[in-house]
């Protein structure tokens, strides 16, 4: 896959992140890994947005990629045919690519993206980490995203859990109590918990009556998160913009659907008066189920 050269405008790099968990003491984590997978896992694509924005803006590069073929059902997960900026058609294939840093880049930060593989997971997850553990990679950070019962006109919700118990005592938060139907993320989770490696899991709430359009809201929301965990930074002023825009353009189509205008207020009253019951293990099981429900509980 090929890569153009990053714009060199983050603020931040995470070779100064710094967490206090490993047996109590402050620790500096150079490598930090943020995954995010295209699918189940990434409501408004808001997971799979943060972590490209992460690639476009940090200076980092594609330094492997997972073989399409044993993951992939093509019939599930089709390959799109497109026009490049010569002209010339290709087939852009779903795949997973791991991105760390350039020669001499002052960052440890590396990013997996990709599509949800459709088929073999366990071999999956083997896979990956094995590469996580080759790199020597200190944190895992999984990006992602439900479709909620939430307004769009209020704060992205989002919570935070880990399985790594020294993990969860640094950064004060919770262990995942959610039981049902998972995807990927929770494959993975899973998998780098039984091998010992610390990894936090991220997920943001998004307003399930727009679950049509991206929703670059809950993306910011994602790197807030992102940044106040582990010190990752980059450039907010167009993703500010472009909530923005989002927010403002439900605004108008409420304005003209009295039913959506009336849920959505309803929607509001229920946040409003629900702030401190959000982001607990109660919630997020909740909010979960609810999903499930509407989805006839099978992933896709």
């Amino acid at each position: 896959m090929s890569q153009s050269t990053p714009t060199r405008r983050f603020s931040l790099i995470a070779n100064t992140v710094v967490l206090s968990f490993r047996h109590g003491r402050r620790t500096e984590l150079r490598r930090v890994l943020v995954v995010a997978f295209e699918g189940w896992n990434d409501a408004g694509e808001a997971a799979s947005n943060a972590v490209r924005r992460l690639r476009d803006e940090l200076p980092v590069r594609p330094i492997a990629e997972i073989d399409l073929e044993d993951y992939f059902d093509y019939q599930f997960t089709r390959p799109v045919a497109t026009i490049d900026a010569d002209g010339e058609r290709r087939i852009l294939w779903p795949g997973v690519t791991c991105f760390g840093p350039e020669l001499g880049a002052p960052t440890e930060v590396h990013l997996l993206l990709g599509t949800e593989p459709s088929r073999m997971w366990r071999t999956f997850a083997v896979e990956v980490l094995d590469r996580v553990q080759q790199l020597g990679v200190e944190l895992v950070v999984l990006l992602g995203a439900m479709l909620a019962d939430v307004p769009h006109s209020r704060p992205i919700s989002t919570f935070a859990t880990s399985e790594t118990s020294e993990l969860r005592a640094a950064l004060g938060v919770e262990r995942s109590e959610y039981e049902g139907p998972t995807g990927i993320l929770g494959v993975l989770a899973d998998a780098f918990g039984r091998a010992g490696v610390p990894t936090l899991s991220i997920w943001a709430s998004v307003p399930h009556y727009v679950h049509n359009s991206p929703s670059p809201k809950a993306t910011l929301a994602l790197l807030d998160r992102l940044q106040e965990f582990t010190g990752i930074e980059v450039p907010r002023d167009e993703l500010v913009a472009e909530s923005v825009q989002w927010e403002s353009g439900i605004d108008q189509l409420a304005v003209d659907d009295e039913e959506m205008a009336s849920y959505i207020e309803t929607l509001e009253r229920q946040r409003d008066s629900a702030d401190e019951h959000e982001g607990t293990g109660d919630a997020i099981a909740e909010e979960f189920e609810r999903y499930l429900r509407r989805r006839g509980g099978e992933p896709r």
